[in-house]
């Protein structure tokens, strides 16, 4: 589970990335609370609004941005980003602090931090293939989304309960110092010892070469329409637990960043459950579609405050499954030169849908309550896994044949390209009936 830890560029890169993962949530919980309780009348579509303008900028800047990943050296670009992102922490911490930031200052920096971000995560993204082996590298993704998840944990609960003592502008300034963390493990990593991959050459049609790319992987295209469909309408939790918690249940701060560290225990086992296999497989990403939808029903069905918060964990335990499985079935089977763009295109499709969902979501749950927006994540969810369903059924050749007492069985092949060409048979024990294409 824990294998590329045996790394040491890994382990500097990791506890880097812990310190400031906590300090990103730490800013995401007070940067909603203030929007929702102090910038603005409990309004959730404002919150919609602050998270399209962090993440829209992906959208329109993944062909440059994946491009860049594939062309420069990557660490010092991250350690650019990642620095231009400590100081716009810095700047909202500190009108904040001084009592002059208005609604209009919130939506102006997360424009900013979202044009930076940007950049950095297609570059974020694939460096992990220079600190470890292409056989840890599935490994080291799932570790990366149990870090992120991890610092969920800790995060928003610090940040709920900072908030109340002290503001939330001391909680923006906290954020753009362990900045510093993960610029200070860039500067620790040796060199040496990178495993550099093949840059993408100057010439003409770069920037379509990756749309080219994609075009000839129906494998990833279907990966991609499960991360737009979750991703747009399925992952808003700022929404869906900002809501619940104030609107449905009248809880305060600290109670809000509880619910995000309680979901983060589900997002954690889910990550490290992902660690533990040895390759990502396309029917992952079906079950944790599926799961998640279900998940996000019962949660919208929660009576109280426990209830819902103990839903939550399973929300996380699926959507992480889901997700860091797509990532690593993306990046494990996608050619090196050409791994920063496709990679870029998959974070547009992921955080980019945000702008299109973040708003309808939160204005779902103006209009009707927080309950019907989770009902639309929901049915994101199911809509997902039939979508990757049918395209395996379709085109994988995947058939069914449901018999007495014939126990599961799985015929898996591969391909030229390194594709899981999985699921030639399936043979499910349930009565006797048959189900081919």
């Amino acid at each position: 589970m824990f294998r590329s830890l045996s790394v040491p560029n890994y382990r500097i890169w990791f506890a880097g990335a812990l310190v400031s993962n906590i300090g990103t949530w730490m800013q995401r919980t007070a940067q909603d609370w203030i929007v929702l309780t102090e910038l603005t009348d409990y309004n959730a579509t404002a919150v919609g609004i602050v998270m399209a303008l962090q993440f829209g900028p992906q959208l329109v800047l993944m062909p440059w941005s994946g491009l860049i990943a594939d062309r420069f050296n990557r660490r010092r670009l991250l350690i650019l980003t990642q620095s231009l992102m400590g100081l716009l922490a810095l700047g909202l911490g500190v009108i904040t602090v001084t009592g002059v930031v208005e609604l209009w200052h919130v939506y102006l920096f997360a424009l900013g931090l979202g044009i930076v971000a940007a950049i950095d995560a297609p570059a974020r993204q694939t460096f992990v293939s220079e600190l470890v082996s292409d056989d840890n590298l599935s490994n080291a993704v799932a570790l990366n989304s149990a870090s992120f998840n991890g610092a969920r944990l800790f995060g928003p609960a610090a940040a709920g309960l900072l908030t109340v003592a002290v503001g939330a502008g001391w909680v923006f300034m906290i954020n753009a110092v362990t900045f510093a963390a993960t610029v200070f493990a860039m500067t620790l990593l040796r060199t040496e010892q990178l495993r550099r991959q093949p840059r993408a050459p100057r010439e003409r049609g770069q920037l379509m070469a990756g749309f080219r790319y994609v075009s000839h992987r129906p494998d990833i295209v279907v990966v991609l329409i499960t991360v737009f469909l979750v991703g747009t309408f399925g992952f808003n939790f700022a929404i869906f637990t900002a809501t619940m918690a104030t609107v449905e249940f009248g809880m305060g701060a600290s109670e809000f960043g509880l619910l995000s560290s309680i979901m983060a225990i589900g997002s954690v086992a889910g990550a490290l459950l992902s660690a533990r296999r040895s390759r990502p497989r396309l029917r992952l990403v079906v079950a944790g579609s599926f799961v998640f939808g279900l998940s996000c029903a019962l949660a919208a069905v929660m009576p109280n405050y426990v209830t819902f918060a103990i839903s939550l964990a399973l929300v996380g335990l699926s959507s992480l499954t889901l997700m860091t499985t797509a990532n690593a079935y993306v990046q494990t089977t996608t050619r090196p030169a050409m791994r920063g763009r496709v990679m870029a295109l998959y974070m547009a499709i992921f955080a980019g849908g945000t702008p299109l969902g973040a708003p309808l979501v939160g204005w779902v749950a103006d209009q009707f309550g927080p309950r019907w927006a989770l009902g639309v994540a929901a049915l994101s969810g199911l809509l997902a896994a039939a979508a990757v369903l049918f395209w395996m059924v379709r085109y994988r050749s995947l058939r069914v044949r449901i018999r007495r007492g014939v126990s599961p069985r799985i015929r898996v092949h591969h391909d030229g390209d390194g594709r899981d060409a999985e699921t030639a048979t399936r043979e499910i024990a349930i009565v006797e009936a048959t189900a081919t294409r």
